[in-house]
């Protein structure tokens, strides 16, 4: 597993806290949402990314397909 990718995914989750409290703070608890369900279909979009990956290389060490 690649360091890096947990990385990314901490820095979109601290990227959004911060704006979804700014947003907030300034009455705009609409658009906070909207933020937080941006970054979190970020996040699912690299996680099934991987997964993915993890499933091909399950199905070439096994000789599937």
């Amino acid at each position: 597993m690649q360091i890096d990718i947990i990385f990314k995914i901490a820095a979109v989750g601290i990227i959004v806290t911060i704006v979804c409290q700014i947003l907030k703070k300034s009455d705009r608890e609409d658009v906070a949402t909207i933020v937080s369900l941006a970054g979190l279909i970020i996040v699912l979009t690299v996680v099934i990314d991987m997964i993915a990956d993890l499933f091909d290389s399950i199905r070439g060490m096994f000789d599937l397909f």
